[in-house]
């Protein structure tokens, strides 16, 4: 687990969030000198097994929750199975809406409008286009077996990148990405969508 803001005097609400989102909380808080946030983030790694989630953030609020005024969770449900909404739940603390990062990210009711492309959709976000053959090509074995790339990918269409923001680098490898799958590439830009404002919300 790592701290990824430094501790300041002044911080009474603690964000407890994944680290694929680490480099973007922290452009919004620095950006918007919300000074009463501070920020934690357990590893992106932990994407690879959603399980272990719900834990991982309890540890982590029992650990500092006498610390701070409140604390507000920033995960999605990302694949627990509503797990994490019932330990916040248990727990008297909030979480963000929306069933993953990419639903927040493009705002939970545009994306939730999306049924027809959310089936035949694999998506990436700034993080994941950084970081594609770390949390993608690796953990799905296809460094050492790309033959298996035609039993993943044969039910998607295309690749549907989301960002954060209007990097021509990064759009360049989203579309490597899309050619190395074989699937259609569309570019999306949606900002921080309802990151940005779950945060700001917090400051009002």
């Amino acid at each position: 687990m790592d701290t990824v803001s430094q501790p300041r005097q002044n911080a009474s609400t603690l964000l407890i969030a994944c680290g694929a989102l680490a480099r973007e909380i922290l452009f919004l808080i620095r950006t918007n000198n919300w000074n009463h946030l501070e920020l934690i983030c357990l590893p992106a790694q932990l994407h690879l097994t959603p399980e272990k989630i719900p834990a991982s953030v309890e540890q982590t609020v029992l650990r500092y929750r006498k610390q701070y005024r409140s604390i507000f969770v920033v995960y999605a449900d990302c694949g627990t199975g509503g797990l994490l909404q019932k330990m916040c739940e248990k727990l008297g603390i909030e979480m963000i809406e929306g069933p993953h990062c990419y639903s927040f990210y493009d705002g939970n009711a545009r994306f939730a409008q999306r049924d027809s492309e959310t089936m035949t959709s694999f998506y990436l976000t700034d993080f994941l286009v950084r970081q594609f053959d770390a949390f993608v090509w690796k953990p799905l074995g296809l460094d050492r077996h790309p033959e298996l790339k035609s039993t993943y990918f044969r039910h998607y269409e295309q690749l549907v990148y989301l960002a954060q923001t209007d990097d021509l680098a990064l759009r360049a490898l989203a579309e490597t990405y899309a050619k190395r799958l074989e699937l259609k590439y569309i570019w999306r830009l949606t900002g921080y969508g309802d990151l940005q404002d779950s945060l700001e919300n917090l400051s009002l």
